[in-house]
């Protein structure tokens, strides 16, 4: 499988056995990451029964028309904030009617991106009446840091299923 390593590997299956377990369905909204997302929660088979859309929103237009993110957010924070990526995750949540949503948005590199440096990504989960954020600050070159922001993801997304009381 293209681009999947053994720790990648695991976190995939250990993302598919508790989306099946709990009978969740999720739904991305990929900038930086470019599909890497979608495509790792669709490499294994069985996807079906939890992957429902991956939407990639790769230009500022496409944020704004696609996933209907406000221009005030783009203006006041930029494109690569945590208030964007919370913004994709609740947008693609609902338009898609999942229980659970992951968006990236971020600068790669290797130039400098609203005056943000090259590998400062926010991920962001979301799920009824919550949504979870985090930054990351990653030291890798484009490819790299691509990857590390699909892991970082699906580890994020993990994590906020395991600590959500209410699917146990």
């Amino acid at each position: 499988m293209a681009m999947i390593n053994d720790e990648i590997l695991k976190v995939i299956q250990k993302v598919h056995e508790l989306l099946t377990r709990k009978k969740l369905t999720v739904s991305v909204a990929e900038s930086c990451t470019g599909g890497l997302i979608s495509h790792y929660l669709t490499a294994l088979p069985g996807a079906s029964a939890f992957f429902d859309a991956g939407v990639v929103s790769y230009s500022v237009e496409s944020k704004k028309r696609i996933l209907d993110i406000s221009p005030e957010t783009i203006s006041n924070y930029g494109v690569v904030s945590r208030e964007t990526a919370e913004e994709m995750s609740e947008k693609i949540r609902a338009l898609t009617r999942t229980d659970y949503s992951i968006s990236t948005t971020g600068n790669l590199g290797p130039d400098v991106l609203e005056g943000k440096e090259r590998g400062l990504i926010y991920i962001a989960v979301s799920r009824e009446g919550q949504t979870y954020a985090r930054e990351l600050k990653l030291r890798g070159d484009r490819e790299s840091n691509k990857k590390e922001a699909a892991l970082q993801a699906l580890m994020f997304l993990f994590e906020v299923i395991g600590d959500d009381r209410k699917n146990i």
